[in-house]
């Protein structure tokens, strides 16, 4: 069957690169999008490495195949090791499989709350309004020589407020509070962006190593000692108001818990608290990046937006929560950036059981692929996305596309089925706010440098979105102006 024959797996963390007859590489489907499935001829491909130990791969950009897998969460299961970099603060319900995921995520899908979407709403509102009043003030034009320099602050307020009560202005957040050498925001980018380090390098080696090494060692330690600091402080205060926060909700839902067995002990809330941390900020700061960039560079389609934040807006107010289904051409800008760039690449699975793939290729031939038990499985999400068997231009950028009925099954950034992403409702409601807010008082243009005038279209686009990889991708380096409309 067509596919790849190496020596690594793209598993291989010791050569993450992409290397004919080596490895396809960590991240290949980003790069190559469906042109290997193309140059296939099958939405389906099928790797096979030699060492560490000899494995079958089976990648995936069929639909119906990928409506499949993520249903048959028994059948197609985690393999957990593949998750191992989100274990160091304790189990979660990324990392976890069977009947703790099951007692895990009894507790911890309930934070995700109506009350929380409408704070999340509320206080991404109020963030903004605050980088206008005493960031931006009262200049016409705005120059941000990265845009993950808006992007990131934006989001760490948010889940700040949202995910743990915690709630900290534009420019308060410079100075470390007592008991830490570095702020909240500065070991939690630290940590997040340098995560594998903690997987590959003993302690003592990160403690004594590089500077580098050493930086990170140091922001673990400041992050573990927040994280239990904000568990000790929820337990022991005196009075229990009612808040609707992500971390308040999963300490009461624990505290509720009746059957002591199935409560979480302190090392399975930090951990969870951690995910919620990462996934909070971390995808949502990286996406909003990429989405102010594409309409930076495609402007009739910014333009399209800011007409939808008009009809629902005409009196110049800020939008509130009621009006999160009618600025439904942000949405759209949200989803066709994630179409873009999906958070997570590639989704590994295992097949536990032997069994059969069906698919059928461009001209309708059909065939039936043997998948041994034991097989790696992985979805890979930009193929998925750029499929045109399902997608129409899908090289352009077009929110449009979902206004209409689209290749729901085609579409997969938060995961799917019963592990699907818990905190979608978040996110989703924390980037309309802020797209939509930003886009109906500032016109969002590329920065013009000299060094880069005449380049064409293409060539702007690529550095543009040219990108790095941590715990999802994010743009290297993007120069934007905002301008007051």
């Amino acid at each position: 069957w067509p596919g790849f024959r190496t020596l690594f797996s793209d598993r291989f963390l010791f050569f993450p690169f992409r290397a004919r007859g080596i490895s396809p590489g960590p991240q290949w489907s980003f790069y190559s999008k469906y042109r290997d499935f193309a140059e296939a001829g099958w939405d389906v491909l099928c790797a096979v490495n030699t060492f560490p130990r000899a494995y079958a791969t089976f990648y995936v950009a069929d639909p119906v195949i990928t409506k499949a897998l993520v249903g048959a969460r028994a059948r197609f299961p985690k393999p957990l090791e593949a998750y191992e970099i989100l274990t160091t603060f304790g189990s979660n319900i990324l990392v976890t499989e069977g009947d703790i995921w099951k007692r895990q995520r009894k507790i911890a899908a309930p934070a995700f709350s109506e009350k929380n979407n409408r704070l999340v709403w509320d206080e991404a509102v109020h963030i903004i309004e605050d980088v206008f009043q005493n960031v931006w003030g009262d200049k016409g034009e705005i120059e941000v020589s990265h845009i993950m320099d808006l992007t990131v602050p934006i989001t760490l307020l948010v889940i700040g407020v949202a995910g743990f009560g915690r709630r900290i202005s534009w420019n308060e957040d410079a100075i470390a509070p007592p008991g830490h050498s570095m702020t909240f925001k500065e070991a939690l980018q630290e940590v997040s962006h340098r995560l594998f380090l903690k997987v590959i390098f003993p302690s003592w080696m990160l403690r004594w190593g590089p500077s580098k090494f050493r930086y990170f060692a140091r922001s673990y330690v400041e992050l573990e000692k927040y994280l239990a600091e904000m568990v000790h402080a929820r337990r022991t205060a005196e009075v229990k108001e009612e808040r609707n926060d992500l971390f308040s909700n999963l300490l009461d839902a624990n505290e509720l818990e009746h059957d002591s067995a199935a409560k979480l002990s302190d090392e399975e809330l930090i951990g969870n608290v951690f995910l919620f941390l990462v996934a909070g900020y971390e995808t949502t700061a990286h996406t909003l990046a990429y989405a102010f960039i594409l309409l930076a560079l495609y402007p009739e389609e910014q333009e399209a937006f800011y007409r939808n934040i008009k009809s629902v807006l005409p009196s110049d107010r800020n939008p509130t929560y009621e009006d999160f289904g009618s600025l439904s051409y942000a949405l759209a800008v949200l989803n066709e950036t994630l179409r873009w760039f999906p958070p997570v690449v590639h989704i590994p699975k295992k097949s536990a059981e032997d069994t059969t793939f069906s698919t059928t290729n461009a001209t309708g031939e059909k065939a039936t692929i043997p998948v041994p038990r034991g097989s790696f499985v992985t979805l890979c999400v930009p193929a998925l996305h750029n499929n045109p068997r399902y997608w129409d231009e899908p090289e352009s950028f077009k929110p449009a596309r979902f206004l209409e009925n689209y290749p729901r099954d085609a579409f997969l950034p938060f995961s799917g089925g019963p592990r699907g992403c818990v905190g979608r409702g978040f996110a989703e409601t924390e980037s309309v706010a802020v797209l939509s807010l930003i886009i109906s008082k500032y016109k969002v243009e590329v920065k013009d440098e000299p060094q880069f005038r005449g380049e064409t279209f293409e060539q702007r686009k690529a550095r543009l979105l040219k990108s790095q990889h941590s715990l999802t991708i994010y743009p290297e380096r993007a120069p934007l102006v905002f301008k007051r409309r």
